[in-house]
């Protein structure tokens, strides 16, 4: 009776044995992982989305993030009008001034509101503006004076959530009082502008360069469209041109809700604005950056100087023309809440690879310098319970402090493979040693995280440091010549 090995025989002997297999089996393995690791950073999304809905919420029943435009002298005039069959037709236009000097002083005062589990920032801003305006004459602006209603004269204040208001408005023009009232009678007499987003910072950036992609990778589309204005409008009549021309002051306070964010425009030749609030947190955004300011653990001051030279667009403009974008010039602050948990965790998630490639290569050493034979199954449940490490991250960290869940989520995870690689390798020696790495990596990953200006450094020193170590264990290794058969006989799962 033939005892030899059939060819089946030789190939399950050389599958079972065969170095250069099992390493392709890893990388098959590890490439797989990646598709819930994916799924997770998918997942941490969902749940930043979810904040912002619930800050969003809070928004619109407190006030949203606010952008304040304003103000800007407008003067109708009639305007005659010529259709293609040659009827001659009057229509309304406006000539929109801005002013000379506009100077902004404020203080936001935050709280702290929830919606469940999740927490936003909304303020109470009480802004003080002034300035003046100082037009040309109306022969430089191409409107004829005998054109224009004097005593429809009116200044507009663009804001973006005007449920925010909570004090009865009142213009000083002139050192007279006039009141405000709501809407403008036309959209385009005030500047098209849009207000910081309401984001947590996993999409923060992403949609801040969306919104000023809005001028600057669109511009012709948006001179001519628009939401419909919100805004104020306090008449201010004038007599005549020479009256125009002459220097007028106005003041106005203003007590205004919002989220999130504050943003101003700068309107004026000479722009400035000064802010200040109890919140040790802030984030500086928009064009321009303060001139001066002072942060501190539970305060921040900032002061703005803008010049009309450090915009693109004009002093003034007519209805029936451009009507300028200010997305690319508005600057204020934004309230950070000063903890992030999806955005670290999001950071984390980036690192998947990192602890799956270490721990497969523990197993896969494991295998080669001390003969013990592990199934492909048992890569997997390894894997998958690294990868469950950032779903149990992100829910513990919703729920405490981020440092807190990332160290008992590692706990965990260490904890729950250390069990299984002590009751698969049978030694203690080498369930130690995964322990350890498993230790090494989340704590290494954790140092990267609190990083920010050098956390690319680390990560490839760390790098460098797990490739020397890699070459030191399989200087020794006979990759053509592999060890025979495991002296205990394979590992069952």
């Amino acid at each position: 009776m033939d005892t030899s090995p059939t060819i089946f025989d030789r190939l399950n002997s050389w599958m079972s044995g065969s170095v250069t297999l099992k390493l392709l089996s890893i990388g098959l393995l590890l490439l797989l992982l990646l598709i819930p690791s994916s799924m997770v950073q998918d997942l941490i999304t969902e749940r930043a989305e979810n904040r912002d809905a619930a800050t969003a919420e809070i928004s619109s029943q407190w006030g949203g993030a606010q952008l304040v435009l304003g103000p800007v002298l407008v003067l109708p005039y009639t305007a005659r009008v010529i259709d293609e069959k040659g009827n001659v037709s009057e229509t309304t236009r406006y000539l929109s001034l801005l002013p000379d000097t506009l100077a902004t002083t404020g203080t936001l005062a935050p709280e702290r509101r929830h919606r469940g589990i999740y927490e936003a920032v909304v303020y109470r801003a009480g802004l003080h503006v002034q300035g003046a305006f100082q037009a040309p004459p109306l022969s430089d602006l191409g409107v004829p004076a005998a054109n224009v209603r004097w005593s429809e004269a009116f200044v507009a204040v663009g804001i973006s959530d005007m449920k925010g208001i909570r004090n009865a408005l009142a213009l000083r023009w002139d050192g007279q009082a006039h009141g405000f009232e709501p809407g403008v009678p036309a959209a385009d007499v005030l500047p098209f502008g849009t207000a910081p987003t309401h984001t947590t910072e996993v999409t923060t950036e992403t949609n801040e360069r969306l919104r000023a992609a809005k001028y600057l990778g669109d511009e012709a589309g948006a001179r001519g469209r628009g939401q419909a204005a919100n805004g104020l409008n306090a008449l201010v009549p004038l007599p005549n041109e020479a009256a125009l021309t002459r220097r007028h002051t106005f003041s106005f306070d203003l007590d205004l809700n919002g989220s999130t964010g504050l943003l101003v425009a700068p309107l004026g030749r000479q722009t400035s604005l000064r802010l200040s609030a109890p919140w040790g947190d802030p984030s500086f955004i928009g064009a321009f950056l303060p001139a001066h300011r002072t942060v501190e653990p539970k305060k921040f001051t900032a002061d703005w100087r803008v010049l009309h030279l450090n915009r693109n667009y004009a002093q003034h403009w007519r209805t029936d023309g451009d009507r300028p974008n200010v997305d690319a010039s508005t600057f204020g602050v934004r309230l950070l809440v000063p903890v992030n948990e999806y955005q670290k965790t999001m950071r984390a998630a980036k690192y998947a690879l990192l602890p799956l490639t270490l721990t497969f290569l523990v197993f896969f050493f494991v295998e080669v310098l001390n003969r013990r034979r592990i199934h492909p199954f048992q890569y997997i449940l390894v894997g998958l319970a690294l990868v469950i490490f950032y779903v149990l991250l992100l829910a513990l960290s919703e729920q405490m402090p981020f440092d807190a869940a990332y160290g008992l989520s590692a706990l965990v995870i260490v904890g729950l493979v250390t069990a299984y690689a002590a009751a698969s390798f049978r030694q203690r020696r080498l369930t130690a040693a995964t322990a350890g790495v498993l230790a090494v990596v989340y704590g290494f990953l954790f140092v990267v995280l609190q990083l920010q200006d050098y956390a690319l450094l680390v990560g490839s020193l760390g790098l460098v440091v797990v490739l020397a170590a890699v070459m030191f264990l399989s200087r020794n290794v006979d990759w053509y010549h592999p060890a025979g058969e495991p002296a205990e006989g394979p590992v069952r799962v």
